[in-house]
């Protein structure tokens, strides 16, 4: 499996940004997809994650309400709308994906990275 994200980039307090996240190499449809962002400093943290068997999604208490995560099956591609970012949002984001159809929400749990795009939120 191959990932391929992109979509970062500078954004101010308050704006909206998505990234999207292109899949290849396996049939998508038995795996959890999932964003995750790691912050300078900190350790790499779970965003959110969609479950292409059921369709459903899955979010950290820190961006429910605001990112939504979700699949563009044409373009073989997973999209996280965000909204609403404020400067803690800044951080590399990460596309992962696991060989498997139940949730998961750990680093560890994941088998495919993509190299991150940088989100910065600032004015």
């Amino acid at each position: 499996v191959q990932l391929q994200a992109y979509g970062g980039g500078l954004v101010q307090p308050g704006g909206s940004l998505r990234l999207s996240c292109a899949v290849s190499g396996r049939d998508f449809s038995a795996l959890t997809m999932a964003w995750f962002r790691q912050a300078p400093g900190k350790e790499r943290e779970f965003v959110a994650a969609f479950r292409w068997s059921t369709r459903s999604t899955h979010y950290s208490g820190s961006v429910k309400g605001r990112f939504t995560i979700s699949r563009d099956s044409a373009k073989k591609a997973v999209s996280l709308q965000m909204t609403n970012l404020n400067p803690e949002d800044t951080a590399v984001y990460y596309c992962a994906a696991a060989r498997t159809t139940a949730v998961v929400t750990t680093v560890n749990g994941m088998d495919y990275w993509g190299k991150g795009t940088l989100v910065t939120v600032s004015s």
